[in-house]
């Protein structure tokens, strides 16, 4: 609770306000949704046209039910702790900046993009239904909630704690905190140090991180035990993920093909491909890439055309594929090929876990019928990016995923739930990061005879940070554990992915900010959180992407 001798910021009875104010969020919610399927609807069906010609008003309704979701999280989180005897005036403060701020953006603009506000008249709210917005509860916290003296005192608070905190009761079990701190020691001690230069000089990840991450379990975390792996839930990936991130979002994302390929797999595969691949995934022996964005079609996967064609019992392959990720080093490819010429839609397409031969610096793709070539990036750099062409590619019959063809845009659809929750957790490791360093700057760095933290505005910055990146990890805790209770989460898993990487690219940016000018020089670390975070809303789906899937399973 606050200490006797400074001023208490915090408005009173807050969880009951906090609470209250959730009712008329979600009620807007939902009647924004009936308006917009309104606006959308052909003979009583959702109509793809009708969506794309109303994009802004059928988008802005999957950012306020983000928003929605996001606070009935919190609410949540806030209620657990409060049983606990858990929610201290650090996380009262958190949560009441959270509410106090994402109830305005509600009714005055919630930030799409940094030149997208989406108004609730864009989605056919009158004024006099936006006024309803304003209960007594949503006034007090738009009022009270986010002040400069509430901000001020957060990060007060936020200097007291110890070093690498998270700022703020993250709301998981004793285990998934063991976990938390046994990769949080692993990122400060081997990953930190060494990470930047690991950036500048555009050089992979060295095979001992990875030796090192296999041996701590990384590579099977969620495999089944009966496979190799550890059976464990995806919370503990999504934990794992976030403290790697936080040291390095390359070596976060090292688990993120295992992860996708073991998905794949467990989901789609014959048993015999389960028996063969999930223990060699989960001990690390062989290292998987995902193959299945090409040059001329990003997101619209179902426009694919490489073809894999019937040889004997086995497959030749060819086409052109981009943004492939650690292709060089790895030992098999989850890679998405047409086998029927005459589809032109998701349904002539199959799955292959396609071997290839681990390439060296000199010779990156040795494997004959597939050459490839480096794509310079700006960051997301330690496991290098690619172009990859394949002549006549060989891919044994066997290795066919579930053993059918015309599977494999469903096969991929069973993944998106786990890469976009395990995305989510990256956003919000390398938004944490960009905190720890900004915090750190500002602490550190004089101006007009006082530190930067001594500024409103700069501890304003550090405030939001702490705010947004516990509102995003809240989120995605709820996603992780929708996944693990066997609940359908796309809408969910979709929701965090979207908010936590605008929450990183705010933190990674105003970081930036907080260093001045030194923060353009690449010598600071934040130049590099800033490069590595600009990627997150792009892959796993693109916002506007992410935007589209929520908002049509919403208006459906």
């Amino acid at each position: 609770m606050p200490t006797t001798d400074t001023p208490c910021v915090i408005l009173p009875d807050l969880l009951a306000l906090t609470g209250a104010a959730i009712v008329p969020v979600q009620a807007l919610s939902a009647h924004a949704c009936d308006i917009v399927r309104t606006q959308v609807s052909d003979n009583g069906r959702i109509s793809g046209a009708l969506i794309e010609a109303n994009q802004t008003a059928a988008h802005g309704v999957a950012w306020l039910a983000t928003y929605a979701q996001a606070l009935t999280q919190m609410q949540a989180w806030a209620e657990r702790l409060h049983e606990q005897g858990k929610f201290g005036e650090i996380e009262q403060l958190i949560h009441q900046i959270a509410f106090g701020e994402y109830l305005w953006q509600i009714y005055g603009g919630i930030p799409m993009s940094q030149g997208e506000i989406l108004r609730l008249q864009d989605i056919g709210l009158s004024q006099d239904e936006m006024r309803g917005l304003m209960s007594p509860a949503v006034t007090t916290l738009t009022q009270g909630g986010n002040t400069q003296a509430a901000r001020t005192r957060l990060v007060e608070l936020m200097q007291e704690q110890v070093a690498n905190n998270t700022f703020g009761a993250t709301g998981l079990d004793d285990e998934l905190e063991m976990i938390r701190e046994q990769f949080r020691r692993f990122a400060i001690e081997k990953v930190e140090p060494f990470a930047h230069d690991w950036h500048l000089q555009d050089k992979l990840i060295p095979m001992q991180i990875i030796e090192e991450l296999a041996e701590m379990g990384v590579f099977g975390l969620t495999i089944p035990e009966e496979y190799g792996g550890f059976g464990m839930s995806k919370a503990s990936m999504v934990v794992v993920s976030e403290e790697l991130s936080r040291g390095y979002i390359g070596v976060g994302s090292l688990g993120t093909r295992s992860e996708i390929a073991a998905e794949l797999i467990i989901c789609g595969g014959t048993d015999a491909q389960k028996q063969h691949w999930l223990p060699k995934i989960a001990s690390a022996e062989i290292l998987p890439t995902a193959v299945f964005t090409e040059p001329n079609t990003g997101s619209d996967l179902g426009a694919l055309r490489t073809r894999a064609v019937k040889s004997g019992d086995d497959y030749a392959i060819t086409g052109n594929k981009t943004w492939i990720t650690h292709a060089a080093r790895t030992h098999v490819m989850t890679l998405l090929a047409r086998t029927d010429p005459d589809s032109t839609d998701h349904r002539g397409l199959s799955m292959f876990l396609a071997e290839k031969t681990p390439g060296t610096d000199a010779d990156p793709f040795p494997t004959p019928g597939m050459t490839g070539g480096e794509i310079e990036v700006l960051g997301y750099r330690g496991m290098k990016e690619y172009e990859l062409a394949f002549d006549g590619f060989h891919v044994k019959g066997e290795n066919l995923l579930g053993g059918e063809t015309g599977k494999g845009f469903k096969q991929l659809m069973q993944t998106f739930e786990s890469a976009r929750i395990q995305t989510a957790a990256r956003a919000i490791g390398v938004a944490q990061s960009a905190l720890d360093v900004a915090l750190q700057y500002a602490q550190d760095r004089k101006q007009f005879g006082k530190p930067l933290i001594a500024f409103p505005r700069v501890s304003g910055k550090l405030a939001m940070m702490a705010v947004e990146i516990m509102v995003a990890r809240q989120l995605t805790y709820f996603s992780a554990w929708q996944k693990d209770h066997d609940r359908r989460c796309d809408l969910e898993a979709g929701m965090a992915k979207l908010l936590g990487a605008r929450v990183a690219w705010a933190a990674a940016d105003n970081g930036l900010q907080i260093h001045g000018g030194n923060g353009f020089a690449l010598e600071y670390k934040i130049s590099r959180i800033l490069c590595d975070a600009r990627i997150l809303n792009i892959f796993e789906g693109a916002a506007e992407i992410q935007a589209q899937v929520i908002a049509r399973r919403l208006l459906g």
